[in-house]
């Protein structure tokens, strides 16, 4: 299990769209809002084409783990697509400006020069995810359940761990005797 932290799902949205927008840096920008919509490994979402981004639902075969999975594209991966419109729907949909695959070194600069704290990376995207589900199920069990599922983890208590919850749980007993 990686040491990254997750970022403020909203924020992280607002700063993907900026670079979609702006022109800055429309791809990461893409990679951003796919990464926190999607819950798919960076290693997954490299992959994804513009194509799929289109589609209602995307079928892909996980590369570390070699399971099946249908994510689906939701509004916010749809309004940027918008921004995306007169791309061939063949090519990778995460690219460099220059159009060359991101690798993931590269990548993991990138998410340290444009998000600030401890532990930022690539995966950070992937936790923002898992604690956006958890906030907007109120922090529900059942909530901890779908996403031990989508992560495929063994365990409520590892997917707990995994989104740094029984840290701030514990934190949050000092703060309040």
């Amino acid at each position: 299990m990686t040491g990254s932290t997750y970022l403020d799902f909203d924020a992280a949205q607002g700063k993907g769209m900026k670079f979609i927008r702006s022109d800055e840096n429309p791809n990461f920008g893409l990679l951003i809002i796919c990464g926190i919509n999607l819950g798919l490994r960076i290693s997954d979402l490299l992959q994804l084409t513009n194509g799929d981004l289109l589609q209602p639902q995307i079928n892909i075969r996980e590369k570390k783990t070699g399971k099946p999975r249908t994510p689906t594209v939701n509004e916010n991966i749809k309004r940027a697509m918008h921004y995306f419109t007169n791309e061939n729907p063949n090519f990778k949909a995460i690219r460099s400006q220059k159009s060359f695959p991101y690798s993931t070194k590269h990548l993991n600069r990138l998410m340290k020069q444009y998000f600030s704290g401890k532990d930022i990376s690539s995966h950070s995207l992937r936790k923002t995810f898992g604690r956006r589900v958890w906030d907007i199920h109120v922090q529900s069990e059942n909530a901890l359940m779908y996403l031990s599922e989508w992560f495929n983890h063994t365990s409520m208590g590892l997917t707990r761990k995994y989104l740094g919850i029984r840290a701030e749980e514990l934190h949050d007993i000092y703060i309040n005797l």
